[in-house]
């Protein structure tokens, strides 16, 4: 032996080393390895299952956007054909109005012709009563035309 180097102890530590290896990689570094790769597979699945849920979420808001943009286009139509039947309303109310309006103004009309006609019937017959009056009244004094004639010689008469 030459610098004292025991061939036997050298192989003897080999073997502790490799089986000390092989023990720690069979007992420790596999078992965590296969671990690690769990959690890591683990970790990807949650990824593309949010990734999924994202898409679904994506999904889900553009339809909700279209009903959205479909709904104000609804509520659009909406107030137009209220608008539309507001104004038909208001203009049938005018047209009621203005009928209405003919209507009393035709009445009125017809009332006071009748007003007019029933004022003239009875200054008629007013004046038809005054006529009779005077008349009797004339032919109850003796002479008219005396009273005339002595009337003017007095000098009643606006003459001048």
């Amino acid at each position: 032996m030459p610098l004292n180097i025991d061939w036997q102890q050298i192989l003897l530590h080999w073997m502790n080393l490799a089986i000390l290896t092989g023990g720690l990689y069979f007992l420790l570094y596999k078992p965590v390895k296969q671990f690690m790769a769990k959690r890591e597979e683990h970790y990807r699945q949650l990824d593309q299952q949010s990734a999924q849920r994202l898409e679904q979420a994506e999904q889900v808001r553009m339809q909700y956007e279209a009903r959205l943009a479909g709904v104000e286009e609804e509520i659009h139509q909406a107030r137009t054909k209220a608008q539309q039947a507001a104004q038909r309303s208001a203009e049938e109310e005018l047209a009621q109005a203005q009928e209405q309006a003919r209507q009393i103004v035709a009445k009125a009309r017809a009332e006071a012709e009748h007003s007019k006609e029933r004022v003239l019937k009875e200054s008629q017959r007013e004046l038809r009563k005054l006529a009779a009056e005077a008349t009797r009244r004339l032919a109850l004094q003796a002479d008219p035309f005396d009273q005339f004639l002595d009337l003017a010689e007095r000098g009643d008469g606006h003459e001048e």
